[in-house]
């Protein structure tokens, strides 16, 4: 179904945008740190399930949008790229997080899962980054588009849940210690606007290989 040199540009790019640490992380950590790794583990579950939402949404979607216009399935990769760069220029401008910020009081397990879901499916920005990052890594030539679109959102799920734990388990030991130093917090932002502007980037110059479909 996918072209090998994609797939692993897609996992590269999935892999490095997962592992730099962003909101979602830094509300994990927070909430593992105030209530313990087990309600760390649950918001990270929480919060996989809202994104879950949203690849399925941004896969039904976006093949819809392709089989009534290539045209406007092609505007929307390069709209993608364009905003992914805008994500990345926001986030190195943007101020960073003061120390202590985000604590939460303790809650019940269900009630952590269940803003864990709110956190992830009311987060539009969730939405719109399927919208703008999966369809850089569709081929129409190659098979089914919506399939294409639903394995690699929810591929990308499961990879940062995964990703999203081990920020959980370590948040108990090291995660007070981490939120405390300023080199965490404005690293954070660099690195993770470096990476959007770089991806957009990456989308913008091989946009034109997803279309030979057409």
């Amino acid at each position: 179904m996918f072209d090998p040199t994609q797939f692993l540009l897609f996992l590269a790019a999935s892999a490095a945008l997962i592992l730099t640490p962003g909101p979602a992380v830094l509300y994990i950590v927070a909430r593992s740190m105030s209530q313990g790794r087990a309600a760390g583990l649950v918001s990270v579950l929480g919060v996989g399930v809202g994104n879950a939402v949203h690849a399925v949404a941004a896969a039904a979607g976006l093949s819809a949008m392709l089989a009534s216009s290539a045209m406007a399935f092609a505007a929307v990769k390069y709209a993608g790229a364009a905003y992914l760069i805008w994500l990345g220029i926001k986030k190195i401008v943007g101020r960073a997080p003061a120390a202590g910020e985000a604590v939460f009081a303790p809650e019940s397990l269900r009630r952590v899962w269940t803003q864990g879901v709110v956190v992830g499916v009311f987060n539009p920005k969730t939405a719109l980054f399927f919208l703008a990052f999966l369809p850089q890594f569709v081929d129409p030539a190659r098979g089914w588009a919506w399939l294409q679109l639903l394995t690699l959102g929810l591929l990308f799920v499961v990879m940062a849940v995964v990703s999203d734990s081990m920020y959980a388990l370590l948040a108990g030991s090291v995660g007070r210690w981490l939120q405390g130093r300023r080199f965490f917090r404005q690293g954070e932002r660099f690195v993770t606007g470096s990476v959007y502007c770089g991806l957009g980037a990456l989308a913008a110059l091989s946009g034109g290989s997803s279309k030979g479909g057409s």
